[in-house]
Formats: C-alpha cells, structure tokens, sequence
C-alpha cells in the first residue's frame, strides 16, 4: 500500500484524514446514546475517561512509523501552573529545568503501539536537591507505564513469559520486569489476615540437588503461597517465622510437612503451640521405597540361584491398590501370591498398615500402629523394619493426623507442589533464583493489585 493510500485508510479507520499532519481527532464514530446524528468520540476523551491523571492533559495525538511498526504517538504536557512532583521526597517544588522528550510505552490499540510523549521536568527541590519530577503514569527509568506494566503481567499468568512476548511485540525482559513490579507491589501491600493452618515442603528447581522451601496457607477460606526460601534447611524455614507478625504466629493452630529433620526441629522451636501433622502421602513413599527395594533385592537373587523369573514385570502390581489394578495385573498378582515371596510379605504388611487411616480415635490407632510395628519388626525384612522404626520415632507426629482430621488436608500442599512444578516447566525451567521467586509468587501467591479505574485484561 503506497504511504499515501495508507495514511487516508488510517484516517478513514480512526475517523480522520491521516494525510493531513498531526492527529488531534483520532477516535472512533458511535451512534449510541447521540441525540442526533453520529458522534464522534476522540482518542483523547477515551484516554480521559480509563488513564486520566491529575495536572497532566493530552495533547495531540499523531500517528508515527510505517508497516507492522505503525505506532501512536500521544503528547502529555502538564496543567498550566501546576508544580512538578519531586521523585525523592514526595514533594511539589519550583521547576528547574525541562528534559528532551521521552517516550512511555501504553496498552496497544488494536494491535498498535502507543506511546506517550512528554518532556520530563526537573524539580529544584530544598530537601533533595536538583531531581528529575515523579509522574503518575510511570516510575524510575522504566520505558514502560504502569497501567502497561500490569497488563502484561496479568497476561503472564495465563502464558508462558516468552509466549506474552511474542503476542504483544515485547521483550522477555519487559514481561519480567512487568512481574517484578507486580509481585513487589503485591508482597509489599498484601494482608497476613488469620493464618490458621500451614503447610511445609519443598520442591527442586534446576539439577544438583537445588531445592526451594515453600509454605503455604492452607485455610478452608484462604489457600497461596505464604513464603519462598532457598535450599531446605533450618536457616531458611526459620526466615519465615522470623517474618511473622508475632499475633500471626500465635494464631497457628496446625501445621503439615514430611519428615526432614531440619523441618522438624524448626516447627517444634517456632509453632510449638499448634498441632503437627504429619504428611500422610509421604508417609506411603517410605512404604513403596521399601517394597521396591524387597522386591528388587529379592528378583536379582531369584536370577542368581536359576530360579525362574517370577517377579518380573511385578513391580507396579506390588506397588499398586488392590483396587487400581488393571486386569492383567490382578492374574499377575494371583500368581505372585502361590509363591512365599519376601516381595509379597512385604506388599501384604504395607496393605495392612491401610488399616490405619479408618480409625477415627488416635487411641485406638496408636494401638494398631504398635501392633504392627511389632509384627514387622519380627518380619525378617530390613527395609519395612525401617520404616517400623520411623513410625515409632515419629508415633506422636503421626497420630497427631487423627486430631486434626477434617481441618486440614495434605494433599491441599501436593496439589500447590504441582502447581509449582508446572509454573517452572512452562519457562523450561529458571536460571535464577530471582526469577523463580517471582513466578511463584506471582502464580500461587493471590497477591492483590491496586484499584485501576479501568482493567485492560
């Protein structure tokens, strides 16, 4: 399309002659709500009407570049006698002097860029000296608005970042930032509120044992991220009561994580008051660990001594609930039950210890959970006797599930896990720490966002 033919089609669209100079009436025609015939509704009075900022008016409005980087220029000046802001104090002051023209990027119109243009002032301030002015649509040397800012990042929550990038004709680096700000503002502004139950755990984020420390609150009525920590230790746990309020602290009345040590001590240094329970998904781990570890000890012995192949293929017919077996699995495990296996003890000694979880009195559990330790430990196979000897050393954690039964679920924190998890594929994974913080935050934290008078997304 030649320039010429294209500057009047540009007219035709925003309802102006585009071939005559600078757009001052670039808008849209309505018939709605006009008495008579058409009216015509300016760019500058929808900007009015979702960004208007007080002491600041637009100016005109004209169209710059050409093809797929077609842009709106708008022009902001300040209000006739109104004074510059200082950036450092906060405070009106005399104007100094007057910058060149910069350029602020805004949400895009039907797929074209907008940028305002304004020429920064200068504030001769008594407190802070000579400093550049603060202005309502923008922040620091950030290219772009607030309102943008926003935008983009309400856009990352549904896309990848790289993904929001791509559609919107940005940067990663913008989308980033545009987080950043957002799950700054959130933290800073959010609400503790009644915290009453937490959950603990911990997830790895990139190859060579790199964890994090997640908790959660894990409410009926309020479920996101509390916290992040790096590494899984006791340092990093203690960070987070360190950050609570004393009155949220005291307000925990229980508390759910698995079984690593530094855990352990911390909570019961820190929420001492509350009601520890134990993760009962993570307890089964140590169950299927120890069975598969029976029945691959046992399957490689059965090799040695010429013995035929009876455990192969066993594995997930061992591992499984009776109840979840297919039907090929349920005549694999018949077979399996002729013969005096070590690996079919094992799976009958884990599937009675299911028995456990039916009990509604932790009396009468903790009952079971004697018997059964007892059994097992005259079992003869080493691995379940360790995790009889884990149940033992844990007994008051463990039953502490059946006093806590209907407040709160474990699973709530492996469903958040998965979450994180995915969080972290979506990006194929994060070289920094900062950007891993932020995307959690950001996804899983349910941080609030200012009042806007109008919502692009």
């Amino acid at each position: 399309m030649a320039e010429g033919a294209q500057r009047n089609f540009w007219g035709r669209c925003f309802g102006t002659n585009a071939s005559r100079g600078p757009l001052d009436t670039i808008g849209v025609t309505t018939a709605s709500n006009a008495p008579k015939g058409t009216h015509r509704m300016q760019l500058k009075t929808i900007l009015n009407r979702v960004e208007k900022h007080k002491s600041f008016v637009y100016g005109s409005i004209q169209f710059c570049g050409k093809g797929t980087d077609l842009a709106i220029e708008v022009s902001v000046r300040p209000r006739q006698n109104s004074r510059p802001i200082c950036s450092g104090c906060g405070r009106p002051g005399p104007q100094y002097d007057r910058l060149k023209p910069r350029r602020f990027e805004f949400v895009p119109l039907w797929a074209i860029a907008v940028f305002f243009v304004y020429r920064m002032r200068r504030v001769d301030c008594r407190r802070c000296g000579i400093k550049v002015e603060q202005v309502p649509w923008g922040d620091g040397q950030c290219h772009l608005t607030k309102t943008y800012r926003w935008f983009l990042a309400a856009w990352a929550k549904r896309l990848s970042w790289q993904e929001v990038a791509d559609a919107f004709h940005t940067s990663w680096q913008s989308v980033f930032r545009s987080v950043r700000h957002a799950v700054t503002w959130g933290v800073v502004n959010r609400s503790w509120g009644t915290v009453t139950a937490i959950g603990i755990d911990e997830i790895a984020w990139q190859k060579g044992h790199k964890y994090l420390t997640l908790v959660y609150q894990i409410d009926e009525g309020c479920k996101r991220l509390l916290w992040i920590g790096r590494e899984r230790t006791e340092d990093s746990l203690r960070g987070f009561f360190h950050l609570l309020p004393g009155e949220v602290r005291k307000g925990i009345r229980f508390v759910c994580s698995d079984m690593w040590k530094p855990y352990l001590k911390v909570i019961a240094e820190q929420a001492n008051n509350a009601i520890h329970v134990l993760d009962r998904f993570h307890l089964m781990v140590h169950f299927n660990k120890a069975l598969d570890e029976i029945r691959a000890e046992e399957a490689r012995q059965l090799k040695r001594d010429g013995y035929e192949p009876v455990l192969k293929h066993s594995r997930w017919c061992l591992l499984k609930r009776p109840a979840n077996l297919t039907a090929k699995q349920v005549v694999k495990m018949a077979e399996l039950m002729k013969y005096n296996l070590r690996s079919v003890r094992a799976h009958l000694l884990r599937e009675e210890f299911q028995r456990f979880w039916e009990y509604t009195s932790a009396g009468w559990a903790g009952r079971f959970l004697d018997e059964w330790c007892t059994r097992t430990m005259r079992s003869r196979l080493e691995p379940m006797k360790r995790v009889a000897r884990m149940l033992r050393a844990h007994r008051t954690l463990i039953l502490n599930w059946f006093r806590a039964r209907g407040t709160m679920s474990s699973g709530i924190v492996e469903g958040f896990n998965n979450k994180a998890k995915l969080t972290t594929k979506k990006a194929y994974g994060f070289r920094t720490y900062e950007a891993i913080e932020i995307a959690l935050y950001h996804q899983l934290g349910k941080l609030p966002e200012p009042i806007f008078t109008h919502k692009f997304w």
